[in-house]
Parts: structure tokens; sequence; C-alpha cells
């Protein structure tokens, strides 16, 4: 739930410094990708935390081979993409990227719930979380 709230809060405070005079963040577009951005750099915090990797690692469905890499990895994307969604010029790209990498970590969310491997929100919720960030990353690309 706190990536929702990070995009939310991130969102509308970028939105909140276009309209007082920040050109950059003038407008829902930009916004929205600073709130993304924002979002990604917490998600990708949790896979180098000390306290919190070792829940990532888990998550990995066992049937794929050094978690640790996979882990370290989808970090390393998604320190890339929030980047990327920073810059106007590859923002659309950075997006597009986002999305993709979270259709294909989506089995991993998945099978930690169903193990109940890491602490979270139930798959359900899951779900439609990871719908909603899809959806801003495709609202990104839309615009």
């Amino acid at each position: 739930m706190e990536p929702l709230i990070v995009l939310i809060a991130g969102s509308l405070a970028a939105r909140l410094a276009g309209l007082a005079g920040m050109d950059a963040l003038d407008g829902w577009h930009p916004a929205l990708r600073a709130g993304l951005a924002l979002m990604f750099l917490l998600t990708a915090s949790a896979h180098f935390h000390p306290k919190l990797r070792p829940d990532m690692i888990g998550m990995v469905p066992p049937a794929l081979p050094r978690p640790d890499l996979l882990v370290t990895a989808t970090g390393v994307l998604e320190l890339s993409g929030a980047v990327g969604l920073l810059i106007p010029a590859t923002a659309w790209w950075a997006a597009g990227g986002l999305a993709l990498l979270m259709i294909a970590m989506y089995p991993a969310n998945y099978s930690a719930a169903k193990r109940q491997v890491a602490q979270g929100d139930p798959i359900g919720m899951r779900t439609v979380l990871q719908l909603v960030f899809i959806g801003a990353a495709v609202a990104i690309m839309a615009f």
C-alpha cells in the first residue's frame, strides 16, 4: 500500500509545485511522471535494503535460478526507469519499460502471496495495485 500512497502523494505534490511556479512540473503529465518515479525509487530501495532484501529474494518463484541476482537486476531496472521518467525525452520509453517490468514481475508477487513468503497485501489487492501502477505508466505513454 505504501507505493500507492507515494504515487498519489508524489503526483499531487509535484502538481502543486507546478502550480506554484516550477515550470518543469506544470501539468498533470510531468506530475504523474514525478509521482511514478518516486514510487519506483521507493520500491527499488527494497531490493537493496539489508532488512528488506531477504524478503524480496524470498518472493522469487523457486523455479527461477539466482533469485539474488534477479532481485538486484530488477532493482537496477526500477532505478533506471525512475530516472528515465524524469527526463522528458526518455519518459515514454521508461514508462513502457516499467510497464513491461511490472507485468514480468507479477508472477513473483502472485507466487509470494500464494506461498505466504513475504509480508504484504493479499493477492487480490496486489493485483489491483499492480494494475493501477501499470495504468499510470500507460497513461504517461499516452500523453
